[in-house]
């Protein structure tokens, strides 16, 4: 799509173009923002994101709508396909840095959607870490989760597609232990890694991805000047510490002022 940036990683995998939400982004991502500033930011991104989201992935019936003008002109009727706002969804709140986004897009569905058929759920996951500070996976300490996932689209709004890791345990906790089948998995992600993208395309190839900005920015120079997904192995985002280059820094602990 031209709206998209073009890359070789497959065709689940979406990075938006949109020089405003870029700016944005870039914006939230300076050493020198701070808050009020980064949680408004946080909200103006996601607000852009599951509209876009919403228009591309969710489902569409006929619609046939008499305008105010039907009073005085009989032909003021729409016959348009619209989104079907009798969709089921999910929004998933992976805490920390989920917790704004994921609010936030809920609070967006059950303005528009039917507030019944919306429902957020609660995931609390962090990383694991070894004696040198590496992260070696994630581990998921509670959760709340309100039912079955029949027929709904399920969203995971988490800023950071770093590692893949929470994403990964977070899917395959609901695909084990929770009923029902979902129309569409979609992760809205403010950056991407290379090396997420290669992490959830191996563990779970049916998550649909949309990120406002890919960071492979540990690549070499060669590398960087080539389309995206080129030379998948070689492109690196992530520092030894598992962290995204060039990045935001840790997110959950800005967005919560606690660097823990």
């Amino acid at each position: 799509m031209q709206s998209e940036v073009k890359h070789h990683y497959g065709q689940n995998y979406h990075i938006l173009s949109d020089s405003f939400l870029s700016s944005l982004l870039a914006l939230l991502c300076s050493k020198d923002t701070y808050q009020p500033l980064i949680t408004d930011l946080i909200k103006l991104l996601y607000n852009a994101l599951i509209a876009r989201v919403v228009g591309l992935e969710f489902p569409q019936k006929k619609c046939t709508i008499k305008t105010r003008m039907i009073t005085t002109h009989k032909e003021a009727i729409l016959k348009e396909k619209l989104i079907d706002f009798d969709t089921r969804v999910i929004t998933v709140n992976l805490a920390r840095a989920g917790i704004v986004p994921s609010q936030l897009c809920y609070e967006f569905l059950n303005h528009i959607f039917k507030p019944k058929y919306v429902r957020q759920d609660h995931i609390y996951i962090n990383r694991t870490v070894d004696d040198q500070s590496q992260v070696i996976g994630s581990q998921i300490s509670g959760y709340k989760i309100g039912g079955r996932l029949d027929k709904a689209i399920v969203l995971f709004p988490d800023p950071m597609g770093a590692t893949g890791g929470s994403i990964c345990e977070t899917l395959q906790l609901y695909k084990s232990r929770i009923s029902g089948k979902p129309l569409k998995w979609i992760a809205l992600h403010l950056i991407v890694t290379p090396e997420y993208l290669k992490k959830v395309k191996t563990d779970h190839p049916d998550l649909i991805v949309y990120g406002l900005r890919l960071d492979r920015g540990l690549s070499s120079k060669r590398i960087l000047k080539t389309i995206p997904g080129t030379h998948w192995h070689q492109e690196r985002g992530l520092n030894r510490y598992q962290y995204i280059v060039p990045g935001a820094g840790g997110l959950g602990e800005i967005l919560n002022n606690a660097f823990v």
